[in-house]
């Protein structure tokens, strides 16, 4: 097909030559279904689409929102795990240099295997401190559901407190409404 052909132009017998349909983009055109060249039409190229359609083609976006599959841990317990892998990582880099220097017979190697042991016992506790700080908390803010939580205790105690401070409150109000009523001496 000629370019007057394409663009409808008259026939010799005066007839108007029939313009080839040029293709919307539809909902479903995106990066998943890119226009095929049987749905832009017979004679149409990719770039005489609509510019819309082109952009639409290409539009994604750059990451898609999804639900944690679990609760975030509690600041406590994170920072004790983060300062946990720091000192494992700082320890097992230790213990490789020591390895090296003392196949290498560095002078150095003595001093890398005691400060590997060291490091190695920090490393221990660092990881004994994330489980004695998540127990801590699970205890304080009432994750442990059993009767002898003391999270419950706790609450309990503030509750007790709070109806304490309201009732104070509600009297020294009543109290300043009387206006003096109560005083027994007028001094």
């Amino acid at each position: 097909m000629g370019t007057a052909e394409r663009h409808g132009a008259p026939r010799a017998d005066g007839a108007q030559m029939a313009r080839p349909r040029k293709t919307q983009a539809t909902d479903r055109d995106g990066p998943g279904n890119p226009v095929t060249p049987a749905e832009r039409g017979p004679g149409v190229p990719a770039h005489e689409m609509g510019r819309g359609a082109r952009e639409q083609q290409y539009h994604r976006p750059l990451w898609v929102e999804e639900p944690a599959r679990r609760r975030r841990l509690p600041d406590p317990v994170r920072t004790a795990a983060v300062r946990a892998v720091l000192l494992i990582a700082v320890t097992l880099i230790q213990a490789m240099v020591a390895f090296l220097c003392t196949m290498a017979g560095s002078w150095l190697a003595f001093p890398m295997v005691i400060s590997s042991v060291v490091s190695t016992i920090a490393a221990t506790w660092g990881a004994l401190d994330v489980w004695v700080t998540r127990q801590v908390w699970n205890q304080r803010n009432g994750v442990v559901s059993v009767p002898s939580s003391t999270a419950r205790a706790l609450r309990r105690e503030r509750r007790r407190t709070r109806r304490q401070e309201r009732a104070a409150a509600r009297a020294q109000g009543r109290i300043g409404r009387r206006g003096g009523a109560g005083q027994l001496s007028h001094s």
